[in-house]
This record gives structure tokens, sequence and C-alpha cells, in this order.
């Protein structure tokens, strides 16, 4: 959880899908997430991850990375980057980054994307 001293200053990428794009995407996606995961794809960035957890709703699923230091820009913005990619979306697709302390005192439909890519 957000909660926890490693992950209190940091962040997550959230990919966000419409339930139509669960039969479809969602597997694939949650999938590469955790390659990215297990094979430390984020290069010299990697140790700024600390996980990923996917949501299953009703209205839509959500997918997101989870990074330590929502300050480091340089980090954070180079894991999305490199993320996106893995996850082959279309330079047309945007995913926000959005630091915990925004989504600790907003709802999740409210907080603003603090970097995108």
């Amino acid at each position: 959880m957000w909660e926890d001293p490693r992950n209190k200053r940091g962040g997550r990428w959230l990919v966000s899908l419409a339930k139509q794009q669960r039969h479809i995407e969602l597997d694939r996606l949650w999938l590469e997430t955790l390659l990215c995961l297990i094979g430390e794809s984020f290069e010299e960035y990697s140790r700024e991850v600390c996980g990923a957890v996917i949501n299953i709703r009703t209205k839509g699923d959500k997918i997101a990375v989870w990074t330590r230091e929502a300050e480091n820009q340089t980090g954070v913005l180079h894991i999305g980057r490199v993320y996106k990619e893995r996850l082959g979306l279309s330079t047309k697709t945007i995913i926000g980054y959005q630091a915990h302390a925004d989504t600790a005192t907003k709802s999740n439909t409210l907080a603003k994307n603090k970097f995108v890519v």
C-alpha cells in the first residue's frame, strides 16, 4: 500500500482499460507488466520500482506500476517511456503518473497527473 514507508513518497504509472478491453488486452498487459518487473526492464531505474497492482472493477480495469520517489522526474519518465513501449501502446495512447500524496487526498478520478507519456 502507499502507506508503506518505501512507497509513501512515490507514485504510480496508471493504465486504464475499458471493460470491453478485459477479454482482449488485460491478460497480455498484465503479463507484460510482470515481465517488466521480473526482467528489470527499467535498467538503472529498476530499483525505483516498488511493484505492480491490477484492479478489476465493474466500470473498467486498471494496471499500475508503483515507484518509490515521485520527485525523481528523470527516473519516473524513463520508467514510463519504457513501460509504455513494452506494453505496445500507440503513440496516441497516453498513460499518466500520479503521486501517492495526490491520490491520498483526492479520489482517483480527480487526481491530477504529475507526468504523462
